[in-house]
């Protein structure tokens, strides 16, 4: 049995929509579906998610909101015509939407919840009325009746134990496909919660291991994952095959098809994942695996990735390595302002913590750097904002002599100098910290030195 998502591309208009019921039927193993929003049309255009967060401020501002609904119900509208389905189909959708406006909620972060949850909620609707009247049977199955409770916040939902003992107990039908919206679950009270944006990769992953599927297949707009991002290097290799371990190395420097927590539930199911395109279904993708299914020793890189969302604060001070709690008066400075750090590499005499930027203002920097100069009193500090991380991942790499080498000469012989260099613990991959304008030379270099 296998498991199937499709991204907002995937289901964004009714052509879509007719690759993704031909996908469904060219395999009667494809028993789960999973459904996002539509998405984009066209370059400038807006998704159904977007219109529907537009859709809830307006309601909680107590606005006319006729418009913007409008709006979203002629997204279903129009794959409803294509498909020349009756006028039940359209009024069902509407009378959902019209229902939120008509509801109260707690506060405005269940409503919130509740809102952007209907895009995927009308699309499984919708696609289980298409896939019918193709003469393909099919039961729409809210994320409620299968079990699938989650907590914490209501914008920003995990997953709750209970949820796997109940999918556990979930008979699928012999006879049909069922489709499940993605992006959302139900929390103890009965309130929509919502994963974080692009939450259907989450869904999908659950029901894999819930159902304990085969396969997840992850339906997306390109062919496969790739060694490089074909922004900076032209036509990179596709990856046929990468372990989970590898996956998530990857997807934290920036590798953009998988949020990263997203396949965590796959990965403790042990179920393998096949990353496809639905606008080229014959392409064999890439498949994300168990590591003890990939090792093969002749394969020193599998992928290169980077981020330039980074910045560090470097700091100088003789004989640091000789005060006890010198480190501990500096977290301290972190937890004063609820700072989180990403690393933090260190000399006798030196010592530099690199931030996510993202994750910070103006205004916390300052404090920040006031507070480590009156506690620490280094000799030098500096806040460096021209700062990214390359991840250079491979299994390979634990076994293969020089792999640092080759990376290190890569970029030394480029003229690209090297802020930091570490080897994660699991020895897979290889992080390097370089001035975020040499960033993308850094790949290329990389890339040419391992796959050219």
């Amino acid at each position: 049995m296998k498991v199937i998502k499709f991204g907002g591309s995937s289901l964004a208009t009714g052509e879509q929509f007719e690759k993704v019921i031909k996908i469904i039927k060219d395999d009667i193993e494809r028993k789960v579906i999973v459904t996002s929003a539509p998405g984009k049309r066209f370059s400038d255009d807006t998704k159904v998610t977007d219109l529907l967060i537009q859709y809830a401020n307006i309601v909680i501002n107590q606005g006319n909101y006729q418009q913007v609904e409008s709006n979203i119900i002629s997204r279903y509208q129009e794959i409803c015509n294509y498909f020349k389905l009756d006028d039940s189909v359209i009024k069902l959708l509407k009378s959902k939407l019209d229902k939120l406006a008509q509801t109260s909620f707690s506060d405005n972060d269940h409503l919130m919840a509740a809102f952007k949850a209907h895009g995927e909620f009308l699309n499984a609707i919708l696609l289980t009325q298409v896939l019918n009247a193709q003469n393909i049977k099919a039961v729409f199955i809210d994320p409620k009746d299968a079990g699938i409770r989650v907590q914490g916040q209501p914008n920003d939902a995990d997953i709750s134990a209970e949820t796997y003992s109940n999918l556990d107990q979930f008979k699928l039908p012999k006879d049909s496909r069922v489709v499940f919206p993605g992006f959302f679950g139900y929390s103890t009270d009965g309130s929509i919660y919502t994963f974080s944006r692009g939450g259907s990769d989450i869904t999908g992953a659950i029901l894999s291991r819930g159902l304990n599927a085969d396969l997840y297949e992850n339906f997306t707009d390109v062919d496969a994952i790739y060694v490089a991002n074909n922004h900076i290097v032209d036509h990179p290799q596709a990856i046929k095959k990468m372990s989970y371990r590898e996956m998530r190395e990857l997807s934290y420097a920036g590798f953009s098809v998988f949020q990263d927590e997203a396949i965590i539930p796959a990965v403790k199911g042990q179920v393998p994942v096949n990353i496809k395109n639905t606008n080229n279904p014959q392409a064999d993708g890439t498949m994300i695996v168990p590591e003890q299914f990939i090792f093969d020793p002749s394969n020193q890189i599998t992928g290169i990735a980077c981020s330039k969302r980074f910045s560090a604060l470097y700091l100088h001070r003789y004989l640091l390595n000789k005060e006890v709690g010198f480190t501990l008066k500096l977290l301290k400075i972190f937890y004063k302002y609820n700072i989180s750090y990403e690393h933090m590499p260190s000399g006798i005499d030196d010592l530099t913590v690199i931030f996510d930027r993202s994750k910070l203002d103006k205004d916390t920097i300052q404090k920040l750097c006031h507070d480590v100069k009156e506690t620490l009193q280094p000799d030098y500090l500096e806040w460096i904002d021209d700062y990214a991380i390359i991840m250079v991942v491979g299994e390979g790499i634990a076994h293969n002599i020089g792999t640092i080498g080759k990376v290190i000469d890569s970029l030394t012989q480029n003229n690209i100098a090297i802020h930091m260099i570490n080897q994660g613990a699991s020895r897979i991959s290889i992080m390097i910290g370089t001035r975020a304008s040499d960033a993308d030379n850094a790949v290329q270099q990389i890339y040419k030195t391992f796959f050219d």
